[in-house]
């Protein structure tokens, strides 16, 4: 079937719902060159206007996924899980969480993807790693799951192309925010993967990506319904971005962090966000019985020191240099961010502290910008905490002095020293 594009815009322009053969013409078309971008763009932004429904979004989602290669792991023993992130400042859960599983019995087939803005992408996080490749081919990809049970890596050209390309249009006419949109190219991913459970971790609060809390809401919902159409086990869990997750933030900082985590320790947070999404994953894939089992094994992969083997050997597998065992370095310069009173202190604005790392040039301002991997921002004192006139309450580290006073702009308006103690942040609660 072959349909003029024109007439597929002016049904969703209109208002109307877009069948599913439409949907599929118009995106075979634009992979294959005969839609054009324009076109595509047009039709993006009526969809942004009026929305898909939910038969129209899982006809669009399921055109988005064949479009290119799907994952087949039959062949292979154990339940393929996964998570995702809607993202956030500090948020490095995926590092930590993902080879703990493996050491649980699951296999991880994480594609994953790269910052932009004040939210931070697991990808650029491990590529602090001299030498790490994560733009792997889909054969490379393969064989590693065979050897470990285990990938993190790009999403490549041939795994649902429709979305790159649609992804990519999004971004250049400001429609990333559109709720179906990101559903359908959040599932379609993950569904390319080959999984039999997925963890969905909905940040709310100022650092998130969708800091308005209903449309969070919105997004568990339309996803949830995507997941279950498809078929596929998916619990939602709500967790906070009022403030960065953990102590640390900038890429070097966040894989220490994330090492720390792996040896056991490392900031109740980060340990406790990991511990209950990795839970919840060997729960929904039959792993655990219960979920206070599967937090357990979480633990026992931390303590016994198996995470941390799985990490090494992916790091191996996908070209880390160096000694594995030890602490990335960081940027040698310093500053800090110092109360200016004694009080209670709270964190208003988690963003900025986003953008903070963004000034010192640890964050991209477009797509396949450059990054440092080495400056970044330690957290010396929490929202709540009694803090007192000159007391440091983060430490920046950063290159040649490159965007230091810009970084503590943003910092001093993202902390408020106050006499009331503030309102607790919000706390992890699961929803479907």
């Amino acid at each position: 079937m072959r349909v003029d594009p024109r007439d597929v815009i002016r049904v969703k322009r209109d208002g109307g719902r877009l069948g599913p053969e439409l949907i599929d013409d118009f995106l075979t078309g634009y992979v294959e060159g005969r839609v054009e971008d324009y076109h595509a763009s047009a039709l993006l932004m009526a969809i942004f206007c009026h929305g898909l429904d939910d038969v129209e979004l899982l006809a669009w989602t399921r055109s988005m996924l064949e479009s290119g290669t799907t994952f087949d792991w039959s062949h292979l023993d154990g339940p393929m899980v996964d998570k995702h992130s809607t993202g956030g400042v500090g948020d490095k859960v995926s590092i930590p969480l993902a080879p703990a599983l493996v050491a649980c019995g699951a296999k991880v087939p994480m594609i994953s993807g790269r910052g932009l803005g004040h939210t931070g992408g697991t990808l650029d996080k491990l590529e602090a790693y001299p030498g790490l490749r994560t733009e792997l081919p889909i054969e490379r990809i393969r064989s590693q799951m065979e050897e470990l049970g285990f990938f993190i890596a790009a999403q490549t050209p041939d795994l649902v192309p429709a979305d790159r390309k649609l992804y990519a249009l999004r971004d250049a006419a400001g429609l990333v925010e559109a709720i179906p949109l990101i559903a359908s190219s959040i599932l379609s991913k993950k569904l390319a993967e080959g999984l039999d459970a997925l963890v969905l971790d909905v940040k709310f609060g100022a650092g998130s990506f969708l800091p308005d809390h209903e449309k969070g809401l919105r997004l568990a919902g339309r996803m949830a319904g995507l997941a279950k159409g498809f078929g596929l086990p998916m619990t939602v869990v709500l967790s906070s971005m009022e403030q960065p997750l953990g102590r640390m933030v900038g890429h070097a900082n966040e894989i220490n962090e994330s090492l720390d985590c792996l040896r056991g320790e490392g900031p109740r947070d980060l340990v406790d966000l990991t511990v209950r999404q990795g839970g919840e994953a060997l729960l929904a894939c039959g792993l655990a019985e219960v979920l206070q089992a599967g937090e357990d094994r979480m633990r026992a992969s931390f303590s016994d020191g198996s995470a941390m083997e799985v990490f090494q050997h992916f790091l191996k597998a996908q070209g880390a240099e160096g000694d594995l065992s030890k602490d990335l370095p960081t940027a040698s310069g310093e500053a800090f961010l110092v109360a200016p009173k004694d009080g209670y202190l709270a964190c208003l604005d988690c963003r900025q502290v986003g953008v903070a790392l963004q000034a010192l040039g640890g964050a991209r301002v477009e797509i396949g910008g450059g990054l440092d991997h080495g400056v970044g921002l330690e957290v010396l004192a929490r929202h709540g905490d009694w803090v007192e006139g000159g007391q440091p309450l983060v430490h920046i580290t950063h290159r040649d002095g490159k965007g230091v006073e810009e970084a503590q702009m943003h910092l001093a308006r993202a902390y408020q020293v106050a006499l009331e103690p503030p309102n607790p942040v919000g706390e992890t609660r699961t929803l479907v």
